[in-house]
């Protein structure tokens, strides 16, 4: 039960909720309503199975840099609470639920999966050599968007990827503001990141203009899906959100990082989900 209730710990399941609302959008806006329960059911699936198998893999190809430095040295994998060889099989079971959720939807989803691998597997290592490693994991979660579409069409058209763009840039400003904790470490160690890059003042900029151009897709993709009022009702709301979490993290107070970063950024997706499922029910 102790493992269990590390792994749990270790993959932060809870912040499952940042990629779902914005995949069931995609699957919702693609269906024109609410998507069959089949449908939904095993985006689900391979919702969850991707960003488990991604989280992972990210505790594993950093577990020596997790472990050196104080901040995560007591993170699950660098304090020896968990075997390496459960943390891989929970990778390679977790591909595998994902490639037959693929399956279970339509061709294209399995064509596309391999991408999508890819993806997961490739981002842990783009800190080790460009600092727009915050953006290349929100276009990792975006993706997730685009994928619940396909799921529903069958089709790639280039809607969704407006909106996949908007929860990229979403996460990439909170992560930016999050990595604000390590600039020491980062830059003592060769890593990149937009705070090591620019500081804490360069890097909380970078955040408010990540946020600026979510809320920038969030509206061109309710113009051109015709979405109505109660959708532009749920941006506004998280556009408030976005605006106020550079007033309590400063340069030189990062007290309320976290906070501002986890959580009440769980509230943006849910927000616009529910307006986006107004919107098309009422």
């Amino acid at each position: 039960m102790s493992r269990i209730v590390n792994f749990l710990k270790l993959i932060d399941f809870g912040h499952s909720l940042f990629g779902l609302p914005f995949a069931y959008m995609g699957a919702i806006l693609a269906a024109g309503g609410i998507p069959t329960f089949y449908h939904l059911f095993w985006i689900t699936v391979a919702m969850i199975a991707a960003r488990t198998a991604a989280l992972c893999l990210n505790r594993l190809i950093d577990r020596h840099i997790d472990k050196a430095n104080p901040r995560t040295a007591g993170w699950i994998l660098p304090s020896g609470q968990l075997p390496i060889s459960v943390i891989w099989g929970a990778v390679f079971f977790c591909l595998f639920c994902l490639l037959f959720a693929a399956a279970k939807l339509n061709p294209l989803c399995v064509k596309l999966a391999p991408l999508a691998v890819l993806v997961l597997w490739g981002y842990s290592y783009t800190k080790r050599f460009t600092w727009w490693c915050h953006l290349i994991l929100g276009i990792a979660i975006g993706s997730g968007t685009v994928g619940a579409w396909i799921a529903v069409s069958g089709t790639l058209d280039w809607q969704p990827v407006l909106l996949g763009m908007a929860v990229a840039c979403w996460i990439a400003g909170f992560d930016t503001m999050y990595a604000c904790q390590d600039i020491d470490f980062d830059r003592k160690n060769n890593l990149y990141s937009i705070p090591a890059r620019f500081g804490e003042v360069g890097a909380l900029r970078f955040s408010a203009l990540f946020h600026f151009f979510t809320v920038f897709f969030l509206i061109i993709s309710g113009l051109i899906m015709g979405l109505g009022h109660f959708y532009y009702l749920g941006v506004a709301f998280a556009g408030v959100i976005l605006t106020y979490e550079p007033l309590i993290v400063k340069p030189g107070n990062l007290s309320r990082v976290n906070f501002a970063s986890f959580k009440i950024n769980h509230y943006v997706g849910l927000i616009i989900l529910l307006t986006v499922l107004m919107d098309r029910l009422m």
